[in-house]
This record gives C-alpha cells, structure tokens and sequence, in this order.
C-alpha cells in the first residue's frame, strides 16, 4: 500500500475556535410546538460552523422536554451524539452517550425528547437541510401526546443556502423543518 502523500499547512488556513458562551454564536429556535397543558416546548440551536465550501453544519441542541420533531433525512451524512437527557428515536430510547450515525439518505424519527429535555451536538457533511417523509407517523405520535405543531419561526440561513422547511411533505404542513 502506498504511502499517503505529504500534508503542508495551507498558507491562510488556521483553526477556528467557538465556545457555547460566544455571543457571535446566539440561540436559534428552531422547531415548536404547544403541549398538552398549553406549554410550548422548542428546538434550540446554536450553529458553530456553517460552511458553504465544503459545505458541513456543526451545531449544538437543545431540546425542550417532550419536543416532537417529524422523521427526516439530510441531504449529506449526518451524525448526532446525545450529551445529556435522551430522546427517543420511534420506539428506541437513546440516553446520554449515544452516537447515531445516518448514512446520506438514510432516514430517522420521528424523535421524541425525553421528559427532561435531551442536549445533543450534530454534524452534517454536506447539505444540511432536511427532507421528511412519513407524515402519519408525526401526527400519531403528537395525537399521543397531545401536541399541537406552531407555525416555523424564521432562521437565519447564510444567504447562499435557501429555506426549504415548508416543502417537506406534500401537504406543505407548517412548523416541520
């Protein structure tokens, strides 16, 4: 097997550091909805590194306890490891500690967060944006619980990516990104 070829610093290229605390790095909500007692719980995220070449998504969540969030895929790989809390992912409990990889094209969901909420840190290789796809399994499992989907909220996308959350199902139903 041949040996890899040398790697050379790139002149201009130099690490980029963040931190939760950063205020170039605020909250973004991004997905609500109103519960069975008249709460609301939400997604939040805080998007580290945005790239449009290569494009990559790293982002930090927060889920509110018992956010419901529709099955999905993304237009790239994409990883998520769960740092605290847990979520369920259809009917298997991913606690703190867990690791899921979906392949580009693979699907997921939908996900529920637990009743204390879940803390989780994502990366997605490519296009981040979602696509969804069984809308029956979102509107049995919100039955379930009670949950009313609100409207989306804007996000602020980089300008070189479009907003394609109302596009997800045929149906174009509002508050699923």
């Amino acid at each position: 097997m041949a040996d890899p070829p040398a790697m050379r610093p790139t002149p201009g290229l130099a690490p980029t550091f963040r931190h939760l605390d950063d205020p170039d790095v605020p909250w973004q909500q991004v997905k609500r909805q109103r519960n069975a007692d008249g709460s609301e719980s939400s997604v939040w995220e805080k998007w580290f590194a945005f790239s449009p070449d290569p494009q990559y998504l790293s982002l930090y969540a927060r889920y509110d306890p018992g956010m419901i969030v529709r099955r999905h895929g993304h237009y790239s790989p994409h990883v998520l490891f769960v740092i605290d809390g847990e979520i369920w992912i259809r009917d298997r409990r991913c606690p703190a500690g867990t690791h899921v990889e979906l392949p580009h094209g693979a699907a997921f969901g939908p996900l529920r967060a637990g009743d204390d909420g879940a803390v989780l840190f994502e990366v997605m290789m490519g296009d981040p944006r979602s696509w969804g796809d069984d809308p029956d399994s979102l509107d049995r499992l919100r039955a379930e619980h009670g949950v009313e989907p609100l409207p989306d909220v804007p996000l602020d996308y980089p300008p070189w990516l479009e907003d394609l959350r109302s596009s997800w199902a045929p149906d174009t139903r509002a508050a699923d990104s």
